[in-house]
């Protein structure tokens, strides 16, 4: 079995009597070390595919194993530990806690899995300075440019050893120069590291990086292009 294997999954929103398909009849397999982008217009079903991926919405109907493991048989908990143990975030914006040093940011997750402090902050030094930030450790996110906040929710993505990275927009806030080195970056992590990396983006330019594209159009997944 993939690592990530979707098959038939639909997503249904209802409003009073009206139902809306976000996801129609999806099926997706996507293997260990794959780097993959998903692309699609606003509407599309891609951030609605990203959530079921992230364990952060089950779909109507379909299956969703992850490694191996029955996401549609988890209850609310063990859905928070498989995202702490398997998945690793990152958003357009950041998500960084404001007022908490780069250093405490990364350490985050290791504390919603019961990691002791000096183990905590040993890893986060380690991980800050694999993505060029240990100068950077004390700073707060206002003291940093956004290629250099974007490097710490990397940081913090990969903490925990997940085997796998969801990027949402990551350059989405960023500017060319500071989105390919973000990018290169990922390549990197993809290459040395082997992390499998799913990557929403809208930008072509973007998703030239990644080793496949998949795009959807109304809900459904309309190409899936291996790329050479």
């Amino acid at each position: 079995m993939s690592l990530i294997e979707i098959k038939n999954a639909v997503k249904t929103y209802i409003t009073g009597d009206t139902s809306f398909s976000a996801l129609d009849d999806v099926s997706l397999s996507i293997d260990s070390g794959e780097f993959v982008a998903i692309m699609g217009a606003s509407g599309s079903g891609k951030s609605t595919f990203m959530n079921m991926l992230g364990c952060l919405d089950k779909p109507t109907s379909g299956s969703y194993f992850l490694d191996g493991i029955d996401v549609m048989s988890l209850n609310s908990d063990e859905l928070s530990e498989i995202r702490n143990s398997k998945l690793g975030f990152v958003f357009q914006g950041f998500n960084l806690i404001s007022r908490t040093s780069a250093l405490e940011n990364v350490e985050m997750p290791m504390i919603y899995k019961g990691i002791e402090p000096n183990e905590r902050i040993r890893r986060a030094k380690e991980v800050l300075k694999i993505v060029g930030l240990e100068n950077r450790e004390d700073h707060f996110p206002n003291q940093m440019s956004g290629g250099q906040q974007q490097r710490v929710a990397i940081a913090r993505s990969i903490v925990n050893d997940a085997p796998i990275i969801l990027a949402d927009e990551p350059t989405g806030n960023l500017d060319t120069k500071t989105s390919i080195e973000v990018m290169e970056f990922f390549v990197k992590l993809n290459e040395k590291s082997k992390k499998t990396i799913v990557l929403v983006t809208h930008e072509n330019d973007i998703a030239e990086y990644s080793k496949r594209i998949v795009r959807f159009k109304d809900g459904k997944i309309i190409s899936d292009e291996v790329k050479r």
